[in-house]
């Protein structure tokens, strides 16, 4: 099961990264584009055609790694039909009511076909709900929740952070719980929704468009109850409000404000609590970490608290209400013209002179020279090597040399080649070690505690002005973080907490390489395609 949970991760997350310029390329053409309204953040016309990306990479990898049975197929059946009343939305523009009956439309299929129901009530856990009281609840359930995650959709990597952390957390508790198909679902979902928020952070080069937002609020919503089913697992249905989070928070206090009003609960505004955000003076990251932190919170206490009583989860849930209720009290709604957030002043160039100068340039010019080593000599690293890891690496071969003949694509070609192609040796370095390297203070380890090393001291030294995290390299430094403290994450013997930091520390390698350094693409995919080669002669020949 570990190997199918890696590979449909992987599986996902390619073919999301691999379709996303193909369909930026052709989005004027099909007329997805999101054209700057009054309500919205950004200035210039931006692609919405992430959702369709990661919607069909979650597809592809069910497809080839989960089993056919009616679960799986009904859940698929059932993407599907939101998926293609969002693309509909998205390229005509649809009233709330058409979007609606699209809404309920996937939500039977997942009722009917994929058995999905709210079966039980809080307090009431020996009590199961009669048909004619469950049916039309998970519908109402469905609907609300992907509405939720559809209207959270208003900063730059906003929903999928959200989204991101909220399906992480269901995968894990799926994980505990011995639910391997949900977790399968889940981590395909996470897979592409990771390699679209690549694409995604501020300032965003592409959307997700309606299609993304309701597809993940759909999955969310049946995820979430199933998870919950009180036939199939012992957790208290209260904890999908935490997973569900500050999405389904936000959405309830928006449309009681525009209820009290006077005003219609399905007109779009600016009184989002992200909105509310901005307003008081937060940047757009800023407004965008902070509410990640939030929900990071409440499915931190979906994890905490699942054996705990009801009342006990009730209360606490209460506190983030009254905490979200404080936000639209204290905070006032931006003015009747949302204005994009630019920074006036322009990045520093890095100053030459000086010792400080000089470390951080030779820290640089020894990473520079470390990462390819360091690759290079990971290719010998696992005992073996998997046929599937072969044929991922020839694909990622083809897509490096075409991106040649196309520079614009050539960064995200090698940065895909580097991401996928380190995972993999990292991976198979844990699952199939060498005796040399069945210890902690492997050389593996050794080599990147060492690269980590280079990368803070580039960064504090030459990089702090020019290469800046964003709301995302924070999202993945938390799960990095947390992993290693929960109990059973491993996936077969390989603890997935001690593979994440590495790949981490990795990945900020690249980045760190591609954005102070000129002749890092072709250099670095130069390594990339050396690395992908040595893996497929180790999978296929030796």
């Amino acid at each position: 099961m570990g190997s199918t949970l890696f590979f449909s991760f992987m599986g996902s997350l390619i073919i999301c990264i691999a379709l996303i310029p193909t369909l930026s390329a052709s989005a004027w053409r099909l007329q997805f584009i999101d054209v700057p309204r009054e309500r919205h953040a950004h200035r210039e016309p931006v692609a919405k055609i992430g959702g369709i990306a990661f919607a069909i990479a979650t597809f592809g990898a069910v497809l080839m790694w989960a089993p056919k049975n009616q679960l799986i197929v009904s859940s698929l059946l059932g993407g599907a039909v939101i998926l293609g009343f969002g693309i509909w939305d998205d390229r005509v523009g649809l009233s709330y009511q058409m979007k609606f009956v699209g809404q309920i439309m996937a939500a039977v299929v997942a009722v009917w076909f994929a058995g999905v129901r709210v079966n039980s009530l809080p307090f009431l856990d020996d009590v199961l709900l009669p048909g004619w009281i469950s049916v039309p609840l998970t519908l109402m359930v469905i609907v609300g929740v992907t509405n939720a995650v559809n209207l959270s959709d208003g900063l730059d990597g906003l929903a999928g952070g959200l989204s991101l952390l909220s399906f992480a957390g269901i995968a894990y508790l799926a994980f505990q719980a011995n639910e391997s198909l949900l977790a399968l679902l889940m981590v395909s979902i996470l897979g592409g929704l990771l390699g679209f928020l690549r694409f995604n952070t501020y300032p965003a080069r592409i959307f997700m468009g309606d299609a993304g937002s309701q597809f993940l609020g759909h999955y969310l919503a049946v995820a979430a109850i199933l998870l919950t089913d009180a036939t199939r697992t012992a957790y208290s249905p209260l904890l999908a409000l935490f997973l569900w989070g500050v999405p389904l928070l936000d959405t309830a206090g928006v449309m009681i404000h525009r209820y009290l009003q006077g005003r219609s609960p399905f007109i779009g505004d600016r009184s989002h609590v992200h909105h509310r955000l901005l307003a008081s003076g937060l940047s757009h990251g800023q407004a965008v970490t902070l509410i990640y932190a939030v929900h990071a919170l409440m499915v931190g206490c979906a994890y905490v608290l699942r054996w705990q009583p009801e009342w006990l989860l009730v209360a606490v849930y209460l506190v983030f209400v009254l905490g979200l209720l404080s936000v639209f009290m204290r905070i006032p709604k931006l003015p009747s013209v949302l204005q994009p957030q630019v920074s006036s002043v322009p990045r520093p160039a890095v100053q030459g002179g000086g010792d400080r100068w000089m470390i951080g340039e030779v820290s640089l010019t020894v990473l520079y020279l470390a990462i390819p080593l360091y690759l290079v000599g990971a290719i010998a690293a696992p005992r073996e090597i998997p046929v599937d890891a072969g044929m991922i690496a020839g694909a990622l071969t083809v897509a490096v040399i075409g991106s040649f003949f196309l520079p614009s694509a050539a960064p995200w070609a090698v940065r895909a080649a580097l991401y996928i192609g380190s995972t993999c040796l990292m991976y198979y370095s844990d699952v199939f070690p060498r005796d040399m390297m069945i210890r902690d203070l492997s050389l593996i380890n050794i080599g990147v505690a060492l690269l980590a090393l280079l990368v803070i001291l580039a960064i504090h030294v030459v990089g702090e002005e020019q290469f800046q995290t964003t709301p995302l390299d924070y999202l993945i430094i938390l799960v990095a973080g947390v992993m290693p403290f929960l109990p059973g994450m491993t996936v077969g013997d390989v603890p997935m907490g001690l593979l994440t930091a590495k790949l981490i520390v990795l990945f900020f390698s690249f980045e760190l390489l591609l954005n102070l350094r000129s002749s890092a693409v072709v250099r670095l995919g130069v390594v990339s395609l050396v690395m992908l080669a040595g893996v497929m002669v180790r999978a296929w020949w030796l």
